[in-house]
């Protein structure tokens, strides 16, 4: 469960951002929302473990390794689209996806040869002095004039909800610095730490200008701006927000390369690179596509050199503490693992009004697509793949970037993973498309000798039964009652999924009695080794 850990919440922060600046952007659903961390569903073992992964599903509400990956023979519409691409859908097809995933990659890693240690901190540091700016020069004189002519008033709504995301995630990225640079252990880091703490100020500045000179936005003070557009910040950005609040503070107390490698994950290579960096791009795409915004285009290619240096940065840095310290990996994957349930909920228009990102010409997925490639590359780039990261896997085993997208999308609208507003679904696509998920986050690694079938019973009269049974290298999900299995878990439908969506502990629901487990001692030990804990 991410931690809020901070001692400023979001309304204080207002209160006082007179006294900061600073820097980021908001963007992509990614494909994390399908790292649903079934280890927190079953959280009653510590144990380290190998990668998960399973075969791919068979049809009939069942899924193992007969059907196609993601193919599910029952359901709806939404399902249908959640699991697999369909000749109907206005979505990328896998080619194209796989095309621009390919296209990311590669000019991603031209500009960061990190892996090969092709830059030093002193050059960073050189190309921040040569890429200096200022906020204050740029005149917003006939942006002001293009905004009111030349954008519908739906696209100056769907414009300022995006650039309120920049805006405040520019100055928390900011406030938070200062722990970096006490903890960063060269004194070229510290340097290029501080360069970037000014770099997020002029950002935040820059935003500040821009929302309130020509959207009308704010008092002109960043406390009077940042108050004005709270209520437009979304539930995922919240959460990862608070997130690095609380990493910031857990840095203050432990300098260590482990809490320094999580808190670089989530400040450059998450926060950064996985939500910033496809949103500058489709704010640069689509201004340089109307011809518009003409100083608001110079500064929003300004602040994208200035976080791709910063990117830069924190992939070498990484690169370098891993080398250093071994518990680095685990503390990658840890952190990963807690932020990436909310990673759909980041790009989350009012109502998942895909309009908001339509009238761009851009849409969910390809959003998506450029985050999840992102995300990916940068974690390669410091030596640290996605594949190799220890604990369970970080997405779901035998899907492509099109069927994560959409499954991390289903789950999040459904209130299965990230921030729930309301009580989740319940019909049978969106339960179809839980228990797939789980089975394809089996421990590999489990070591059982024998078939074992796991069934949740739940008391709630209008939701079946659902079995999982684990037989070597197999796991299988089926809809209805085996007369016979070795574990029972009885449990309300709603409290299963907010221990899956790790809302609610399952220590605390089994000391509640909400959650009550049947079987010989042994076989509920089993849990452990089935979905350990990450």
């Amino acid at each position: 469960m991410i931690e809020a850990g901070s001692e400023r919440s979001c309304g204080e922060r207002v209160e006082t951002a007179a006294l900061r600046e600073s820097s980021f952007s908001a963007k992509s659903a990614a494909d994390g929302g399908c790292a649903i961390q079934i280890a927190s569903a079953i959280l009653f073992g510590e144990q380290e473990h190998a990668h998960m992964q399973s075969d791919p599903p068979a049809p009939q509400m069942r899924f193992g390794s007969e059907a196609k990956p993601g193919e599910v023979e029952r359901g709806g519409a939404e399902m249908a689209r959640a699991v697999t691409p369909t000749e109907k859908e206005p979505m990328r097809t896998s080619e194209v996806a796989q095309t621009l995933e390919a296209q990311h990659e590669s000019a991603s890693e031209r500009a960061h040869p990190i892996a090969a240690e092709g830059i030093s901190y002193e050059d960073l540091y050189r190309r921040w002095e040569h890429g200096a700016w200022s906020a204050m020069d740029l005149d917003f004189g006939q942006d002001a004039k293009q905004w009111r002519e030349r954008f519908t008033e739906f696209e100056r709504q769907a414009a300022v909800w995006n650039y309120a995301l920049f805006f405040w995630g520019e100055d928390a990225v900011a406030d938070n610095l200062s722990p970096f640079i006490d903890a960063a252990p060269l004194q070229e880091q510290k340097y290029f730490l501080a360069t970037q703490q000014v770099d997020e100020a002029r950002h935040a500045v820059f935003f500040k200008r821009f929302m309130n000179e020509v959207c009308g936005i704010g008092d002109g003070s960043a406390a009077g701006g940042l108050a004005a557009i709270r209520r437009q910040l979304s539930p995922g950005f919240v959460k990862i927000f608070e997130r690095l609040d609380g990493i910031a503070d857990e840095l203050r107390r432990d300098r260590s390369a482990a809490k320094l490698a999580a808190a670089v994950t989530l400040y450059h290579v998450v926060i950064e690179a996985t939500l910033a960096q496809p949103g500058q791009h489709m704010i640069s795409t689509y201004l340089s596509e109307r011809d518009a915004l003409p100083a608001f285009r110079e500064g929003i290619e300004r602040v994208a050199a200035d976080e791709q240096r910063h990117i830069g940065f924190g992939v070498r840095l990484l690169h370098d503490l891993a080398r250093q310290d071994r518990s680095v990996p685990k503390a990658v994957a840890g952190l990963l693992r807690e932020v990436m349930p909310y990673l759909a909920q980041v790009m989350m228009p009012p109502n998942w009004d895909e309009r908001y990102l339509t009238c761009f010409g851009y849409d969910f997925e390809r959003i998506s697509v450029e985050a999840s490639s992102s995300l990916r590359t940068k974690l390669r780039s410091a030596g640290l793949p996605m594949e190799t990261l220890p604990g369970p896997p970080l997405i779901a085993a035998g899907l492509t970037v099109e069927e994560m997208s959409r499954r991390g999308r289903a789950l999040a609208q459904a209130g299965i993973i990230g921030v729930r507003e309301g009580p989740s679904r319940r019909d049978p696509e969106t339960i179809a498309l839980l228990f797939d998920t789980m089975r394809r986050q089996v421990n590999a690694d489990h070591g059982l000798r024998r078939p074992i079938t796991f069934q949740w019973d739940f008391t709630d009269e209008d939701v079946p039964s659902w079995r999982l049974t684990v037989d070597g290298e197999r796991a299988e999900a089926l809809e209805g009652a085996d007369g016979h299995p070795d574990v029972r878990l009885i449990v309300r439908y709603q409290d299963f999924v907010d221990i899956v969506g790790d809302r609610l502990s399952p220590l605390k629901a089994l000391a509640t009695r909400r959650l009550r487990l049947r079987g010989r001692p042994s076989a509920i030990a089993k849990l452990t080794r089935v979905f350990p804990k990450g």
